[in-house]
């Protein structure tokens, strides 16, 4: 399990992370989200020992990470796959680490197996593509059989499969009892693999509650409504609730659901076509919560 309270980093006059206080508990999977310039990183790095809090305290199992006496036994992390010497292979590189952590040489290969790199452990990690590189970092994170997993963009360089595959270890490490941390800008597959979300904004602590919580109070429900009197329909429809027209005989009405709308319409004799709530997405909530708490944001096109 991680901890993390009051956690507290500044440089100089910069707050980069702002009294945050949050828990990763075993058994699911925990999306960790925010803006670019949020605080995730560094969160992660002090967490992970590599950066010292202004204030506050992040634990894994009770310890800070670097007090635990074979860390990779603890906790398992991925934050830059670039972290390995180019000239080393795959092999050597895992087996070093397991040689620093009392690790037997039977996980290397175990490891290797399990990110699908067994065929090519003894090539030098330099000629690697990026999505391998990714696999090396995530063996090394599970080399120690560890509790609790972290990872930083697991998802960059991965083609479909390697997507599809770190979802299911993922969920798989949940259901076997872990606690797993996951901080990604991939939307749909963070929807898909998390079962919490702990989102943050400008260093702030802004959402702590589950996937299904967190989209339903962030997202306004959608119903789409097909009928060959959708100009009637709408004109019924627009003085008390948002309605726009899709097609020329779709509407997406927002403010009323399913049920409401089909009363109406069978009240003033429309035929209706299709009536279907429309699923909500992570994307479209994460976005209206974190509209204020953007710090890089493009100038948005106007038209000419």
């Amino acid at each position: 399990m991680i901890e993390v309270h009051g956690l507290t980093k500044r440089y100089g006059e910069v707050l980069a992370v702002d009294d945050l206080t949050f828990a990763v508990r075993p058994g699911e999977v925990t999306g960790f989200l925010g803006p670019n310039g949020a605080g995730k990183s560094t969160t992660l790095r002090m967490t992970l020992g590599l950066d010292a809090p202004t204030s506050g305290t992040a634990t894994v199992g009770g310890r800070p990470y670097t007090a635990q006496p074979a860390p990779l036994k603890a906790v398992g992390a991925l934050l830059d796959p670039g972290a390995v010497l180019p000239s080393r292979t795959a092999y050597h590189h895992l087996l070093a680490l397991a040689a620093g952590n009392g690790i037997p040489r039977s996980r290397v290969n175990q490891a290797l197996a399990e990110v699908g790199l067994e065929n090519v452990g003894r090539r030098r990690a330099g000629t690697y593509s990026l999505g391998m590189r990714q696999r090396l970092g995530i063996a090394a994170a599970l080399l120690g059989d560890p509790p609790v997993l972290v990872f930083d963009e697991p998802l960059n360089g991965l083609d479909p499969e390697g997507i599809v595959w770190i979802r299911s270890l993922m969920r798989r490490m949940a259901a076997e009892g872990r606690a797993v941390l996951m901080s990604s800008h991939l939307m749909s597959e963070m929807e898909l693999t998390a079962d919490h979300l702990i989102v943050v904004g400008r260093g702030k602590l802004i959402a702590d509650t589950t996937m299904k919580d967190f989209i339903e109070a962030n997202s306004e429900r959608e119903v789409l409504v097909r009928t060959p009197q959708a100009a009637q329909l709408r004109r019924m429809l627009s003085a008390a609730v948002d309605v726009r027209i899709e097609d020329g005989d779709t509407l997406v009405v927002t403010g009323l659901d399913a049920a409401g709308i089909g009363s109406l319409a069978a009240a003033a004799g429309i035929e209706l076509h299709e009536l279907s709530p429309r699923q909500a997405s992570l994307e479209k909530a994460f976005m209206e919560l974190t509209r204020d708490a953007v710090e890089y944001q493009a100038e948005k096109e106007t038209s000419r």
